[in-house]
């Protein structure tokens, strides 16, 4: 039997409102970005809620999706990223300053997850990219049962984001973003709040589900 990962945080979940406010400022500053490298399409933006906790499951396609959800986001978000990603001295500062938290692939990283339920438990807005790693045909890849471990252990409302053509803004194994003339588009699903004590398999098959019609 597996040990239990704890969600006892040694010390209380730090709160940063500057992210809140800040938030329509960086929007702003992306929209003549993603303007002209997309333009991004973003459906269903209402139906983020713009408080309480949330956890968010979206495919991965680019390395340019986190900015690019949280532009088509209405509230700040934390991103669970590869651990490697912080490893690069400007990229990791900056996105240690955006909040973002890394995650160690390949293996069950159990303060990842911690951190992850302890953000949600409190109040905040996390977004995982479930599959694991990034797509290099652009299809929906297998959804691991890590991010509905999440939910279950939080027990908060989950949502699906579907990502389209962002690999046409920065195609796989580039770093170098290129105008993907009109193909990029967000879209938001549904709000689910699963019972408690919700089967790993169930949410797993919820999820792969919404994202796959949110990405059709």
């Amino acid at each position: 039997m597996s040990t239990p990962v704890s969600t006892t945080p040694k010390e209380p979940v730090e709160r940063h409102p500057w992210l809140l406010r800040c938030h329509p400022l960086v929007c702003a500053l992306l929209w003549p970005i993603f303007f002209l490298l997309g333009p991004v399409k973003v459906i269903g933006r209402y139906r983020v809620p713009k408080t309480g906790a949330l956890l968010i499951l979206a495919n991965h396609r680019a390395d340019v999706d986190p900015p690019v959800i949280w532009y088509a986001s209405s509230r700040p978000i934390h991103f669970m990223a590869k651990s490697e990603l912080f490893d690069i001295r400007v990229l990791g500062k900056f996105i240690r300053w955006c909040r973002a938290f890394p995650v160690k692939r390949g293996e069950p990283d159990r303060q990842a997850i911690r951190h992850a339920v302890n953000l949600l438990k409190a109040g905040e807005c996390v977004c995982v990219f479930p599959e694991g790693q990034l797509s290099e045909s652009g299809e929906l890849q297998p959804i691991l049962p890590g991010a509905a471990l999440i939910a279950r252990m939080a027990g908060v409302p989950i949502l699906c984001c579907g990502v389209v053509g962002t690999e046409r803004m920065m195609p796989y194994g580039k770093v170098t973003p290129r105008p993907a003339f009109g193909g990029v588009q967000i879209t938001w699903g549904t709000v689910k709040q699963f019972e408690k004590g919700a089967e790993i398999e169930e949410i797993v098959e919820w999820a792969t589900s919404q994202l796959r019609e949110l990405t059709s």
